[in-house]
């Protein structure tokens, strides 16, 4: 679409006061990426963990609260076992060569998802990292890692009803909030819904991500394979959801 990027960049003018807070991102394509290439599925990946960099930083200096995104999803295991086995080994390679960036940008790491289940030298680079940016106070890079959101609902009930059983709360206290609160997201506080939700690749739909967060999200899909996206992209996609009318099932702005 652009011929110089610089220029792209420049031309896409943001409104800085409605920068959404929270950006939720389903990354796909890594493999078709490859695939174009004639290279290995694993490539895809390796250039996606690029990506992943690329674009933390871009929504950071656009002043995004949370950047949350889909590394990997509970069902991602049935892959075949020498790709899971290399999937698991990028957050330990992402962490080791990046944390020292995301400190010196004041950006800081969060997790959420089934980390006990995930093999131990990644367990250990997800709670390193975590540790060592807990300081940092300016946008949160969630990542959504062994994480499903049926998953993430079932265990909010199941935490709910436990407590109901203890006498800690009643019946009469379930409404929307107690149950935000008791998701993975809960810990976000008031950004704890993406206000933009965007996948890559040209697939339309939401893979068991943020299925109770994103009930008003603005969805904005696009054809860009996950390693070519970048922070213009980023900023195409910011731009088309502050031309979308929020009105969160009522009839303001009209």
């Amino acid at each position: 679409m652009f011929n110089n990027k610089k220029n792209a960049e420049s031309s896409i003018h943001l409104d800085s006061d409605r920068i959404p807070k929270h950006i939720a991102i389903i990354m796909d394509g890594n493999g078709r990426w490859a695939k174009k290439r004639h290279l290995p599925r694993i490539a895809g990946h390796r250039q996606g963990m690029e990506t992943v960099k690329t674009v933390t930083m871009a929504a950071s200096k656009l002043g995004v609260k949370v950047l949350t995104l889909y590394a990997f999803s509970t069902e991602n295991w049935k892959r075949p076992k020498d790709e899971v086995i290399f999937l698991m080994g990028l957050p330990v390679k992402f962490f080791n060569n990046f944390v020292p960036e995301l400190i010196e940008n004041n950006v800081k790491v969060s997790v959420m998802g089934l980390i006990d289940q995930l093999p131990e030298n990644t367990q250990k680079a997800v709670r390193d990292a975590i540790s060592q940016t807990s300081k940092c106070t300016g946008m949160i890079l969630n990542f959504a890692l062994n994480y499903g959101s049926r998953l993430d609902i079932r265990l909010a009930v199941q935490n709910i009803a436990s407590e109901i059983k203890n006498d800690a709360i009643s019946i009469s206290d379930i409404d929307d909030d107690l149950i935000s609160r008791h998701l993975m997201t809960g810990f976000l506080g008031d950004y704890a819904d993406p206000d933009l939700l965007i996948r890559t690749s040209g697939e339309e739909r939401i893979s068991n991500f943020l299925l109770w967060q994103i009930a008003y999200s603005e969805l904005v899909f696009t054809d860009a394979l996950w390693p070519d996206f970048d922070g213009q992209t980023l900023r195409q996609m910011i731009f088309e959801y502050q031309h979308r009318n929020r009105r969160f099932g009522g009839l303001k702005n009209e």
